[in-house]
């Protein structure tokens, strides 16, 4: 049995352990937090969001595997393909999409009566190209018009596309990028005038965007440190927690918080769990950013080391930001807690970025191929000494 599961479960077994834990959590919160809901929405049936959750858990872990088995140097290709299919899809989602709380942010599929977020799909594919990029420009990583130009294009482009309907998310990707860059040995000049041109980019956002407004008021709500209903919620659901919470299913504030299976999770997570529920949970995150560090040494290649750190600060920097609004550490925002709030797209592409980041920990998959190809070439090129061509 051992020796079935190490062959279909390859990479680091750390990551796959925080993955399983962070799932297994997610159906368990998930479920208290969204009962009272379904009893109300779906004719009684507390069951519902159970199901669904578990599924989209499964198709997340199911995305997991299948993008483990694939050498993480072809994600390069196939992210400057979505990379081009994003653009498109980003305006047509910002103008067309379905609307939830004054943002479209979902392009409704119809043939399957599904929603898709392609924010998910520029997020993720904007990591791989700037990894691959960065690495690919290593030699002459301080020529601003080859090295910084292209990558600064696609990360303005991007974030500004997604923070036309989603500040908060494009505002994070670009600080990944920003971290990215840096480890990459962007010259600090051109990182300033990117932060300067990330500025006004993010200028425009808010003013023609969808929620620059809601953005705003949240920022100064904040800074004047009025508390918002959502936010005393939390804070009254995290204080009644404890130190090993009320036990699993006995959430009170499920019931008044807003979104106590997404935004504010933690929330509900700590209420049950306590606070030692939390910071395991705060750990685990930090581990996996950890496990992801580890794997810069042993990559052969400068281009699988920046895509494990890009896509794992990606994640956990969303994970810890959620964990700070939950805490009233910042603003409100709408960003879930990767791999365990309740969400569709998202967990499938969370799913994949962990696959890629354990394809990583295999190092070159095909190398065995590699070296097949090699051996073939040398075969070849000894017969053309022998018998070389007239």
């Amino acid at each position: 049995m051992k020796q079935l599961i190490q062959a279909k479960l390859k990479g680091d077994p750390i990551i796959w352990g925080i993955a399983l834990v962070l799932s297994n959590l997610s159906i368990l919160t998930v479920y208290s937090a969204s009962s009272s809901l379904a009893y109300r929405q779906m004719d009684h049936n507390t069951e519902y969001y159970l199901i669904r959750q578990t599924l989209l858990i499964g198709a997340g872990l199911a995305a997991m595997w299948l993008s483990h088995r694939i050498d993480y140097r072809y994600y390069a290709t196939m992210a400057k393909v979505a990379l081009w299919l994003s653009i498109p899809l980003l305006l047509v989602t910002w103008q067309y999409g379905v609307k939830l709380n004054e943002a479209s942010r979902w392009l409704h599929i119809p043939l399957i009566n599904k929603s898709f977020q392609p924010s998910d799909l520029a997020q993720l594919s904007l990591i791989i190209r700037m990894a691959h990029m960065l690495a690919k420009q290593q030699k002459n990583i301080t020529c601003f018009r080859t090295a910084c130009l292209p990558i600064l294009t696609w990360s303005g482009v991007i974030s500004g596309l997604i923070a036309l309907t989603n500040f908060s998310s494009a505002m994070l990707l670009f600080g990944t990028c920003l971290v990215l860059m840096f480890i990459g040995r962007i010259p600090i000049k051109y990182l300033l005038m990117i932060i300067c041109s990330g500025s006004l980019v993010a200028g425009g956002a808010l003013l023609w965007g969808q929620r620059g407004g809601t953005a705003v008021k949240r920022i100064e709500s904040f800074l004047k440190g009025d508390v918002s209903f959502q936010a005393e919620q939390a804070y009254i659901a995290i204080a009644t927690g404890g130190l090993t919470g009320k036990g699993p299913g006995n959430s009170t504030q499920r019931n008044f918080l807003p979104h106590p299976y997404s935004d504010f999770i933690y929330a509900i997570l700590i209420e049950e769990y306590g606070l030692i529920g939390g910071i395991c949970v705060m750990v685990l995150y930090l581990l996996l950013l950890y496990r992801a560090i580890a794997l810069l040494p042993t990559t052969r290649h400068y281009y699988g080391g920046l895509l494990a750190t890009g896509i794992s600060l990606l994640l956990v920097l969303q994970a810890l930001l959620n964990m700070a609004i939950a805490v009233g550490l910042g603003p409100v925002t709408g960003l879930p807690l990767p791999f365990v709030s309740m969400g569709g797209t998202s967990l499938v592409f969370t799913g994949i970025a962990l696959g890629i980041l354990l394809s990583i920990s295999q190092g070159e998959i095909d190398r065995e191929l590699l070296t097949l190809k090699k051996e073939v070439a040398g075969i070849r090129y000894n017969k053309y000494k022998k018998n070389p061509k007239p």
